[in-house]
């Protein structure tokens, strides 16, 4: 079985406002705070790899994903697979905004959201159970092709929620429970 180490990507500033980024390539890059905590997880990473070595790096092809990717294959000398399927959840019409904004002008949908977390969309967007059912898939893929190695995916937090819930069998209503912090591994037994 594959042990996979399951990577937020940095922190950015649309993180510190409180706005959600999704999909949208409006996103801004890690922030110097967020180059920092890839920097030192790159190190704590290289310090495991002495140990027990990685033998992939794939990450989200979004910016924030993939800058904090590409800092970790830099000191482990890999290179970076990128992955549409490792993006973080479609937000659709939420994306970019403030979540206060978001609970002003969404009060409805937030509330289906709360009652109904696996399965409820945002306006224009994408279900945790969509979500979950892309990042199964491709973690599959990685499974299969690393059966018992160590490999580093680095992606956002919805979608590792998703991936901890489905490694731990944790029913996927409780998602929001396993949010993840900026840059801090979880390592994860996937099964196949």
């Amino acid at each position: 079985m594959a042990q996979i180490w399951l990577i937020r990507h940095g922190q950015t500033d649309w993180n510190v406002q409180g706005r959600w980024q999704g999909q949208t390539p409006d996103a801004p890059p890690l922030n110097a705070t967020g180059v920092a905590q890839a920097h030192a997880l790159a190190e704590t990473l290289a310090q495991q790899a002495e140990q027990s070595a990685f033998q992939a790096i794939y990450s989200s092809d979004l910016l924030r994903a993939r800058q904090t990717a590409e800092i970790i294959a830099l000191r482990l000398r890999l290179p970076v697979r990128l992955d549409s399927r490792l993006r973080e959840v479609n937000l659709g019409a939420w994306e970019g905004m403030l979540g206060e904004d978001v609970a002003l002008r969404y009060v409805a949908e937030l509330e289906e959201r709360k009652r109904n977390p696996v399965y409820s969309r945002p306006p224009q967007g994408e279900t945790v159970f969509e979500l979950a059912a892309r990042v199964g898939q491709v973690l599959d893929g990685i499974a299969r092709a690393h059966p018992h190695g160590n490999v580093i995916v680095v992606s956002h937090g919805l979608a590792i929620a998703a991936a901890l819930c489905m490694a731990d069998g944790t029913p996927l209503e409780r998602v929001f429970d396993h949010l993840p912090d900026n840059a801090t591994p979880h390592m994860i037994a996937w099964r196949i």
